[in-house]
């Protein structure tokens, strides 16, 4: 019973466990497997081995008579798959019953072996269960390494491309000196009041990246619309009410990791008395980050000049904004604007 099994064992597997309710076979086994090489453990029932599953101990072999006193191999597996799901489990059973072993192979056990247990056979069966063990962590390992490659490698690609969208803001607004640094400070504005109202963590990096691609969209609006002086037509107010949707369609990419950043881009025009655009959308069924924005938006574009009026007061803007909430404006996004306004005052542009 000494015979040494054949081939190194898989790196890793030195222990072992051995769960059979008869004494002189589970020590004729452990004897076996000891002189393999094995650390052993032993248990003469189910339960027992179980609680040294869960012992915190790496164990990647189990050796165990199929009919235990306490549990059968059906429920032995069950409950190693869910303690121990890397455990490689080799059964021992007395009986010739083919549809059983299936069944065991079925659960996940590695292989299974008729009593009295035939030396030669259970070396040759534990090292090929260890190997089969060994090759699917390492499988796995290079899964999660592929998966954590090609994750790295999305991410540093949606970087650059957020990159380039926000260079492309800033030259919108570099072309019209009405709207430099608008969505800069419609972000910090945004950035404060969403602080305000419980904003934290990623949804609170969403709503400030929402802030400064709000009006991406206006890059496919012609420069003459956005800087005319005079009152527009309605074929004008037309098309430059298409730049939330089309703001939505460019960034699109990010839908899978910054929906909320959409949502900003395209609901920053919707109305709580559901008359805004593009979808005229009300109340609540405005996204909240967009009703964050929208208050952001509407209180820089009046402290700021603009082609066809002179720039509002802090004052007549905020007493704006109160006279509006409710009907345009959501009523607790003006609060909180208002209990931070005195944050992000240093902000709004000096008026010459």
């Amino acid at each position: 019973m000494t015979t040494a099994i054949s081939g190194p064992l898989p790196d890793g597997s030195a222990h072992c466990l051995v769960a059979d309710p008869d004494p002189d076979v589970r020590q004729a086994l452990l004897c076996l497997l000891k002189a393999q090489g094995f650390c052993c453990q032993e248990a003469a029932c189910g339960r027992d081995a179980l609680d040294q599953l869960g012992n915190g101990t790496d164990l990647p072999l189990l050796v165990a008579d199929i009919r235990l006193p306490d549990l059968d191999g059906f429920e032995l597996l069950a409950e190693v798959r869910r303690r121990s799901p890397d455990t490689a489990v080799v059964l021992l059973s007395r009986a010739a019953d083919s549809a059983t072993a299936v069944e065991c192979l079925h659960y996940g056990a590695a292989d299974i072996l008729l009593k009295p247990v035939s030396i030669r056979e259970l070396r040759a069966r534990v090292v090929r269960a260890l190997e089969k063990r060994a090759l699917f962590l390492q499988n796995r390992y290079y899964q999660e390494y592929l998966e954590q490659r090609i994750h790295a490698q999305a991410s540093r690609i949606q970087e650059i491309f957020l990159q380039g969208v926000q260079m492309l803001a800033r030259a919108l607004e570099a072309k019209d000196s009405y709207t430099s640094g608008h969505s800069i400070r419609v972000s910090h504005y945004a950035v404060a009041t969403a602080r305000q109202l419980g904003f934290e963590g990623l949804d609170l990096q969403q709503i400030r990246l929402g802030g400064e691609l709000h009006d991406i969209g206006k890059v496919g609006t012609r420069e003459s619309l956005l800087l005319k002086p005079g009152t527009l037509t309605p074929d004008e107010v037309g098309q430059i009410r298409e730049h939330p949707a089309l703001g939505e369609q460019m960034l699109a990419p990010l839908a899978h990791q910054s929906p909320a950043v959409l949502r900003c881009v395209r609901s920053h025009h919707e109305r709580v008395d559901g008359t805004g655009f593009p979808d005229r959308l009300g109340g609540s069924d405005i996204p909240i980050e967009a009703r964050i924005i929208a208050v952001a938006d509407s209180f820089d574009a009046m402290t700021t000049h603009r082609p066809y009026r002179a720039p509002y007061s802090v004052g007549d803007a905020l007493a704006e904004l109160r006279r509006v909430s409710g009907s345009q404006l959501d009523a607790k996004v003006v609060l909180a604007f208002d209990a931070v306004y005195t944050e992000v005052a240093p902000l709004v542009p000096v008026m010459s």
